[in-house]
């Protein structure tokens, strides 16, 4: 479960460290208090896409983490599979924003996509994007696909939809109009022949490039050389270097016989004029080989310009110009083979056609038996949630093959009696949208091991008894997980074990948020607040005492009735 969350110099928020206790931990406060800033932020530290812009007005950087502590043994597994380790059964991710962005799992660098990945083995993040998935019909495959656990049948209809894919697009370049393909020919025959002649080497164009500054500055490299070979050998008049250290070679060694402890500098010394003398002969041969002509100039830039044109047709470099031969070489030799390998690819294709339709018919069966299940159990969840009359159907159609199968699946829904189903787009209010998607993740979350699950607002649109019996369903899922809600309803928070309140403040003119836990003197001002505003009355402290007590009796006679 999340334990802890630490936010530094998120938007309004300068710091806060939030506990969260197990069960059901709600967030509530005033419009505009910073409760998206916090749906933010933990989204952030699990991999979300943030910019510079969310960092805190007047400060370089910002800083979050996200402490999970009680991991399951297959969770904790799957982390270790990535390389990190989970030391005491606990997980720390760490997000740092500024000139540098760092990731971090257990103070191990990791990227962002890493974050990801361990994301979604901790936690489900439900907000308002969810709600305007449910109204596309595309999505609702993806819900009966993880409710039966199909993803072995998908997965198997894939590889072979994707072989086959593959078949029928190289056999259909073979079958091209023959123009078309005599076109084709005869530009790769004429690409192939234009590299090929240029006889292109790997580094070459590095070569010439340094043979034409050479060449370019030929008299200063032979000045150069020149001056240093006087330097070493001297002139007529004037002693070079090697003559200066055998003469001080020679001094040495007549000293040792005086001073033996000279010996050993006069050796070393013996030894530096031998290395200079050889570093003579070695500039001599440097400058006799020095043979600069222009024309080989012209050459080299001919060269060079042969290869710019090349580049700018086949690729960024010799490199990928060869590497693109090789490509429309085995293109060409598709095409000239064309009529052998489209009989080999159409006895391909008719090999596979029967096996991807199996998959597909497979995974169709599966579905349509999955589906009535799955719309069952939903149906249940949200008669619970206030929608006695709810009825639940889906159209199922067949499509040609595509990348999820051959099915075209949608939900129908009528909330009222006497009316049919009909597509959730168009019958469906926000409240009924917010109930069906609860509902879903309900159904959905009985099939993974994700320890924490986070609505944003699920009970937008929701109002009195069906708000209430959001509450106690939100309760519920907590026995078996744990449960962070964003709300703005008092009937959902009343139910919440852990009750955080997220308030602004004004201090040196600059504006603070801050999140306190509340306790249950604090819990009843905020629930009064919650339902008739800053004007805390006795009548609305009493509701709000009488709403809590009722919020604790339901649960009780909900365990009873479970």
């Amino acid at each position: 479960m999340l334990s802890q969350l630490y936010i530094k110099n998120i938007a309004v928020i300068s710091e806060a460290v939030i506990d969260f206790g197990p069960r059901f931990n709600v967030f509530t406060g005033e419009t505009g208090a910073g409760k998206t800033i916090l749906v933010s932020a933990i989204n952030g530290v699990l991999g979300a896409r943030l910019t510079k812009d969310i960092i805190r007005s007047g400060e370089d950087s910002a800083y979050l983490s996200a402490l999970f502590t009680k991991l399951p043994q297959q969770v904790r597994e799957k982390i270790e599979e990535m390389g990190f380790e989970s030391k005491d059964d606990t997980l720390l991710i760490s997000r740092e924003l500024g000139a540098k962005n760092v990731c971090k799992v257990n103070g191990r660098p990791a990227t962002v996509q890493i974050l990801r990945e361990i994301a979604s083995l901790l936690i489900d993040i439900h907000g308002q994007k969810d709600n305007h998935r449910l109204l596309d019909p595309e999505s609702h495959i993806s819900y009966i696909d993880e409710f039966g656990s199909l993803q072995g049948y998908l997965q198997k209809y894939r590889v072979l939809y994707e072989e086959i894919l593959d078949v029928k697009h190289r056999l259909e370049q073979i079958n091209r109009k023959d123009r078309e393909k005599e076109h084709l020919v005869d530009l790769l025959t004429y690409q192939i022949r234009e590299i090929e002649s240029a006889q292109l080497k790997p580094g070459e164009e590095e070569e010439l490039t340094l043979r034409r500054d050479q060449i370019a500055n030929a008299e200063k490299i032979i000045h150069l050389l020149s001056s240093s070979k006087q330097l070493l050998d001297g002139e007529e008049e004037t002693a070079g270097i090697v003559q200066l250290f055998e003469e001080l070679t020679g001094n040495l060694s007549k000293l040792s016989h005086f001073l033996p402890q000279m010996e050993d500098l006069a050796l070393k010394m013996e030894e530096i004029s031998y290395e200079i003398s050889d570093c003579s002969g070695d500039l001599g041969s440097y400058l006799d080989s020095v043979d600069y002509q222009p024309q080989e100039l012209d050459m080299i830039e001919e060269r060079l310009d042969l290869i710019y044109k090349l580049k700018r047709k086949y690729g960024n470099s010799i490199e990928e110009i060869l590497q693109y031969l090789e490509k429309i070489k085995v293109q060409l030799d598709q095409l000239t083979l064309s009529e052998e390998k489209a009989e080999q690819l159409q006895a391909e294709y008719l090999r596979l056609k029967p096996l991807v339709q199996e998959a597909a018919d497979n995974l169709t069966a599966q579905r349509h038996r999955t589906a009535k299940e799955f719309l069952s159990r939903v149906k249940r969840e949200l008669e619970f949630l206030n929608m006695p009359s709810v009825r639940l159907s889906i159209t199922a159609g067949r499509s040609g093959w595509k990348p999820d199968g051959q099915d075209e699946l949608e939900f129908l829904i009528s909330s009222n009696v006497g009316e049919e189903p009909k597509p959730l787009a168009k019958i469906a209010s926000g409240g009924e949208l917010s109930r069906v998607m609860l509902s879903i993740k309900n159904v959905l979350a009985e099939k993974d091991q994700i320890g924490t699950a986070i609505f944003d607002e699920i009970d937008t649109g929701v109002s009195g008894k069906a708000a209430q019996k959001i509450g106690l369903k939100l309760k519920e899922v907590s026995g078996n997980r744990q449960v962070i809600c964003v709300t703005h309803l008092a009937q959902v928070a009343v139910f919440a074990d852990h009750h955080l309140l997220i308030h602004k403040q004004e201090q040196n003119g600059r504006t603070y948020t801050h999140i306190d836990f509340l306790d249950e003197g604090q819990r009843v001002k905020e629930i009064a607040r919650m339902i008739s505003g800053d004007n805390l009355t006795d009548t609305a402290i009493k509701n709000a005492e009488e709403m809590l007590a009722l919020a604790s009796g339901e649960e009780q006679e909900q365990k009873k009735a479970d």
